[in-house]
């Protein structure tokens, strides 16, 4: 497996792992192709990586910048995460979020957040800090990691991509 950059070249198939991945998540609103377009259009998908097997795209993790109510900077979004079914439980989820992690520290990022499973995420050291929420996402599913001791207080936003449903 390598894990690599995205190149233009992979677009359409970051969209169909994307689709693959989410299409069968009650947790999904199967928006998360779009979320990665508009992020992209945007200009702000700080980190877009696909792993990739037999020349074959079979994953894809993204990292956008967040906002934080009390003004910390150099905060980033982890998500979305994508794999394709047929080979979940194989490490490649793990590998693209371990190293767009460390690609997020060489940048000089102090942290990373994210809206995901409570039993999948405390793994990358990922866990709930009471004074950093996101309005109307349950605490137990928003973590942050940071790189450092300072963790921010107040209310964090993703991109507005986040909310594109096309």
């Amino acid at each position: 497996m390598i894990i690599r950059g995205e190149t233009s070249a992979d677009i359409e198939a970051i969209k169909e792992v994307t689709i693959a991945a989410f299409k069968t998540l009650p947790i999904s609103q199967n928006t998360e192709q779009f979320i990665i377009k508009a992020l992209r259009a945007a200009g702000v998908l700080t980190i877009s990586l696909v792993a990739e097997i037999d020349g074959r795209v079979v994953g894809h993790v993204a990292f956008s910048p967040v906002s934080i109510s009390d003004g910390a900077t150099d905060w980033y979004g982890l998500g979305p995460v994508s794999v394709l079914p047929e080979l979940h439980r194989q490490g490649i989820g793990s590998a693209l979020i371990r190293e767009g992690l460390s690609r997020l520290q060489k940048l000089g990022a102090r942290g990373c957040a994210l809206v995901g499973d409570p039993a999948y995420y405390p793994r990358f050291g990922f866990k709930n800090y009471p004074e950093l929420v996101h309005e109307g996402v349950p605490p137990e599913v928003f973590m942050a990691l940071p790189f450092g001791e300072a963790v921010p207080k107040g209310t964090m936003k993703f991109h507005q991509g986040f909310w594109a449903t096309s």
